[in-house]
């Protein structure tokens, strides 16, 4: 029984010895790598009915990461980061389609952004007054 015990720790001890330098060095990340050269730009967007973020439950929410490449959940990444790149991350700056007809009915659709633009952190809100004036905000950053 003492022999069994004491080959185990030995067994256990070596393998530490000589697997632990190389699990630590198999994990770290040079800091060269292509991907450490872009700032983070990942964003949760959620959309719910109400007039604040507070009062509506999230209907829908999508992923939206533009750096080192768009991808996410959202059906219109690539889209969705360009407009954001052209606006310079600024939400209230996003275009509006022109010539979209919206009907004045009130139902309050409230939009959330939380998460990270080019490094910065961002949290947006914005109360659009129904579907139709959302849809012609924000063109494809919206839309989904």
């Amino acid at each position: 029984m003492r022999n069994t015990a004491r080959w185990a720790a030995t067994i256990g001890l070596t393998a530490t010895a000589v697997c632990g330098p190389l699990t630590g060095s198999a994990l770290a990340e040079p800091a060269h790598t292509p991907a450490s050269l872009y700032a983070p730009s990942a964003l949760v967007l959620t959309v719910g009915r109400g007039e604040a973020a507070t009062a509506a439950a999230p209907e829908r929410a999508v992923t939206l990461s533009c750096a080192p490449a768009p991808s996410g959940t959202h059906p219109a990444p690539g889209e969705a980061c360009a407009e954001l790149a052209d606006a310079d991350g600024d939400f209230d700056a996003l275009g509006s389609e022109t010539g979209v007809m919206c009907t004045r009915e009130y139902r309050p659709v409230v939009v959330t952004v939380s998460g990270v633009w080019q490094g910065q952190r961002v949290a947006y809100e914005r109360v659009f007054s129904n579907d139709c004036m959302k849809r012609s905000h924000g063109i494809s950053v919206f839309s989904f």
